[in-house]
């Protein structure tokens, strides 16, 4: 298990560990942090330091478990979906959808 706690700020963490130091400790990622990056750690590439807090936080919440599974779900069963198979009044019914998602938040 990875013990996961304070940030980087700097040279030095929140716990006084160093980037040089072997264990250094890692601020915790949130169920809604994961949600953000989810598409990252799917495609191989989310940086490494926030997939061990991926992970970490995996082995912690049951619910994120869920949630990955169903989106490596959704994507095996869409990944032969092409952009160019929906129809042009689907694609822009969907870009208007999606167009500011994350300032309605």
């Amino acid at each position: 298990m990875v013990i996961v706690r304070g940030t980087w700020h700097g040279d030095t963490s929140l716990n006084g560990n160093t980037p040089g130091d072997a264990t250094p400790e890692l601020e915790e990622m949130a169920c809604r942090e994961l949600v953000e990056v989810i598409t990252d750690y799917l495609e191989g590439t989310l940086p490494e330091r926030d997939r061990v807090r991926f992970d970490a936080h995996l082995e912690e919440c049951p619910y994120c478990v869920n949630y990955l599974v169903q989106m490596r779900e959704t994507a095996a069963a869409l990944g032969s979906l092409r952009e160019e198979a929906l129809p042009a009044s689907l694609r822009a019914d969907l870009l208007e959808a999606f167009r500011g998602w994350r300032a309605r938040r």
